[in-house]
């Protein structure tokens, strides 16, 4: 389940629910734990591979590739510039970047007419909850994200995640 909060908005005064993270990060050592249980690699070895993957992404995007994971999605470098810009393209120089920045882009299912059907990092199950006064207990593995007990979708058939390119 995904945690929302009623957020105002300073520009326009109207109400929106916000995604609200809860609890901890969950850490390589999770993630790792959990890929070992559902596959024959060892914690070790998954593990050595997460910590390894960074490394790994940089090594290429500083070749000027893209890294795309099957399942996951794209990771590119893109380069932040000061100021305006230039009027003369003679005069543009890698001096201009001041900042590299990391964008992923998550991997899309398309139906045959071309239409989203699936994104990658979300849930075909997520529902959305207000977050209210009540503490969401942790499970061992996941410590202080998730309920012990996951409550039932609330009634009113929201919850579901909305695709606004569908």
């Amino acid at each position: 389940m995904a945690f929302f909060k009623k957020r105002r908005q300073k520009i326009n005064g109207k109400w929106y629910p916000e995604a609200v993270i809860v609890g901890h990060p969950v850490t390589t050592d999770h993630i790792a734990d959990r890929l070992a249980a559902m596959s024959t690699v060892s914690r070790a070895d998954t593990y050595a591979v997460l910590k390894d993957l960074a490394g790994v992404l940089a090594d290429y995007m500083a070749e000027g590739r893209s890294v795309r994971l099957e399942g996951l999605g794209t990771f590119r470098y893109t380069a932040v510039t000061a100021g305006k810009g230039v009027d003369d393209p003679e005069k543009v120089s890698a001096s201009q970047i001041t900042d590299v920045r990391v964008r992923f882009t998550p991997e899309v299912g398309k139906n045959s007419a071309g239409k989203v059907v699936t994104r990658s990092l979300i849930s075909n199950e997520i529902f959305w909850v207000e977050l209210g006064a009540e503490a969401v207990p942790a499970t061992p593995d996941t410590p202080d994200t998730q309920p012990a007990e996951p409550p039932s979708p609330p009634s009113g058939g929201g919850g579901g995640f909305t695709d606004p390119d569908a």
